[in-house]
């Protein structure tokens, strides 16, 4: 089916079954990005992602939140893509550390490591590549595959139980030469502040709009991209660590989400989804400074009981019970605990004190911040 969509002020046709080679390149009209309602929403955005990058930094060991929000945002990301996997599974999966994982919970673990592959990758190369792209998309999908290939049909279908389910709403663009002119367009984009000196928002923003028309892989795009969002933030000094739990934002707007992506491809609308993406951000920073907030409260409040019944029992040890709320005894060794038996003496005391119980799987017994699980879980 053809119909008019609007290039460069033109009308031209648009058929949603046939490769959008004519996506334009970054950056778009700045007519169409800077307005009053975007400049006052990217200021809302920036100072609650300030106070976010700001609460973390005053942390005394922000791998309490990094090992914990990372591990929610990649359960929220999958679940964009309708993959779902319980608390419980997940934690105990991870606890355990199975060799292989299954189900669900395998993707959700797979996104995990992609994202900490790609964070890794940017502070070797302090830029965003072709490479730190493939490398975050092989880890998602557990591949070797790399930008699709010519030959390869793919088509964004709507998503819907009404009588369009299945019909074709967009085809991205397809042939090497194509692919290649884009996906460095866009790395240009992302990485050269001086040729296009965007807010770092509005470039994230912008940039994952284009990563998903683009469409450069066979599939894993959409959590892909949410990555280099993230990526994009801690690049351009925004956050130190990926702990923005931003897809918890796009599971409960879903479907203005994707509308608002097909606007910027059919009208050229970017004020709607830079608007949209911003109030995102400004969102989620609040919901995550809230949730930090909280674990540190609960954190402060059983060192504070620990350091009275135990007073021998580190700071350390205490905090390793705060990584995640799922805790072998394993975890717990360090240079103050070299024993497993002293950690499960440690485990014992907490558990006596209220802070952790005790379950078995198979063979093993591990342990659960019930508090720190219950928080996690309302969020």
């Amino acid at each position: 089916m053809t119909e008019n969509i609007i290039l460069a002020n033109t009308i031209v046709p648009f058929d949603r079954q046939i490769p959008f080679n004519q996506l334009p390149l970054l950056p778009p009209d700045a007519v169409k990005i800077y307005s009053t309602e975007v400049l006052l929403a990217l200021n809302n955005a920036n100072k609650a992602l300030a106070e976010l990058k700001g609460l973390a930094n005053q942390l005394p060991n922000q791998t309490m939140l990094i090992n914990t929000l990372a591990l929610r945002e990649a359960k929220a990301s999958t679940e964009i893509e309708n993959i779902f996997t319980t608390d419980e599974e997940l934690y105990e999966n991870i606890t355990i550390k199975k060799e292989e994982y299954y189900g669900d919970v395998k993707e959700v673990l797979y996104y995990r490591e992609a994202l900490w592959a790609g964070f890794n990758l940017l502070q070797k190369k302090q830029i965003i590549t072709k490479d730190v792209l493939i490398e975050i998309y092989q880890k998602v999908k557990q591949s070797n595959d790399g930008i699709r290939p010519p030959q390869t049909r793919v088509t964004i279908k709507k998503a819907s139980t009404d009588t369009f389910t299945g019909s074709t709403i967009y085809t991205p663009p397809s042939g090497e030469k194509v692919l290649e002119k884009k996906i460095e367009n866009l790395l240009n984009f992302i990485n050269d502040d001086e040729k296009y000196p965007y807010d770092a928002l509005l470039k994230m923003a912008m940039a994952h709009y284009q990563f998903e028309a683009i469409h450069p892989f066979r599939d894993g795009n959409g959590r892909t991209g949410r990555i280099l969002n993230l990526l994009i933030m801690i690049q351009k000094n925004l956050l130190n660590y990926p702990i923005l739990y931003h897809s918890a934002y796009i599971i409960k707007t879903k479907s203005n989400y994707y509308n608002y992506l097909q606007q910027v491809t059919a009208k050229r609308n970017w004020q709607s989804w830079l608007l949209y993406l911003l109030k995102a951000i400004e969102t989620t920073s609040a919901y995550t400074i809230k949730i930090i907030t909280e674990i540190n409260q609960l954190f402060e409040t059983n060192k504070q009981l620990i350091n009275k019944t135990h007073p021998k029992i580190d700071k350390a040890t205490i905090e390793k019970i705060f990584e995640q709320p799922y805790i072998s005894p394993k975890s717990l060794l360090s240079s103050n605990i070299k024993s497993l038996n002293t950690a499960k003496k440690y485990l014992l005391q907490f558990e006596k004190l209220g802070i952790v119980n005790h379950k078995k799987i198979g063979k093993e017994v591990f342990y659960i911040n019930v508090d720190l699980f219950n928080l996690l879980k309302s969020y």
